[in-house]
């Protein structure tokens, strides 16, 4: 499967060429890692839809659009916008002029203090809360104050300035829970369709199995749900609707697919396959693949010709 953006990736993807340096950073193995930028130097091109493997706050000037799975919102004043790294989006810049700053940071920076309680659970960054928060003039000056506190300790020589960072970090956090969010979403008059592609998409993505303790990250439809952040009724909907086939078959079909060719080139036995599939019990990859073919997987493997004596590359085209 593709693995997320990281840190280094998305300063190569959106940084501006025309900036000679590479971007700063604190990164040290038991404190995380934590980047604040200006972004005017970064945010006026746009993001393809992936995920990320780091948080991001933005306080946004400008106009552009945020997508996800089934939505998106219309940044069309300042706003305060939380990215969590399960959630995948896509950033569309409408105007050129973008203003404001961001903060990237990773889950051990954060909890580089010791804190017990998680981002991912938290109001501003939870799976299915609102991501953006639009701020008067007064609440925007509030955030910039902290991003230029951020960039000014940045640049210091302050043996303790990561603790201070994440202290303001903290305080950014915090001030952000006082808000009650107002976001008017729109539907994407194609939202079905681009479910259904990104479901596909993130299916096809964990193949070819290249070995037996890969093992597939995303097996059932909550699975997929959760990775797109829609609900599963909404997922199974839309796959239903556009494919004529429930998700779960989807899902099967491929599996069963994937098992065919692991028994046709490889040397693997029928609990390697399982393994790599993601099976934690061979017996239930051997139920699936009966059900779908009407033969178990060694009978198959032995109707075509191939048995784990005779091993083979592992090629497929």
């Amino acid at each position: 499967m593709q693995n997320p953006e990281t840190v280094d990736q998305f300063f190569q993807h959106q940084g501006n060429p025309q900036l000679n340096f590479a971007p700063q950073h604190v990164s040290v193995a038991t404190t995380g890692r934590f980047n604040v930028y200006d972004r005017a130097l970064f945010c006026n091109r746009e993001m393809s839809y992936s995920r990320r493997d780091f948080f991001k706050i933005s306080l946004m000037t400008g106009a552009g659009r945020i997508n996800y799975a089934s939505r998106g919102v219309l940044i069309d004043r300042p706003a305060l916008v939380f990215s969590n790294p399960q959630v995948p989006f896509s950033w569309e810049p409408l105007s050129e002029a973008q203003g404001g700053y961001f903060c990237l940071f990773t889950e051990d920076f954060w909890s580089g203090s010791e804190r017990a309680s998680s981002l991912h659970e938290s109001p501003l960054f939870r799976v299915g809360t609102d991501p953006v928060a639009f701020v008067d003039e007064a609440q925007f000056e509030t955030f910039a104050q902290l991003y230029r506190k951020m960039l000014q300790e940045m640049e210091s020589g302050y043996a303790y300035k990561q603790d201070l960072l994440r202290t303001y970090l903290n305080l950014l956090i915090h001030e952000a829970l006082k808000m009650q969010p107002q976001t008017t979403y729109y539907q994407h008059p194609n939202a079905a369709t681009r479910i259904v592609a990104l479901f596909q998409e993130l299916l096809e993505q964990q193949f070819p199995i290249d070995a037996p303790d890969h093992g597939m990250k995303l097996r059932t439809p909550g699975d997929f749900a959760r990775h797109l952040s829609v609900h599963v009724n909404h997922l199974n909907k839309a796959v239903r609707e556009l494919t004529g086939k429930t998700t779960g078959t989807h899902i099967a079909e491929r599996i069963v697919g994937e098992a065919k060719a692991l028994l046709l080139h490889t040397d693997w036995s029928t609990a390697e396959i399982a393994y790599g599939l993601g099976f934690e019990y061979p017996n239930y990859f051997n139920n699936l693949f009966k059900k779908h073919t009407g033969l178990t997987p060694s009978a198959l493997r032995a109707q075509l010709g191939t048995d784990a004596s005779r091993p083979t590359a592992l090629a497929r085209g």
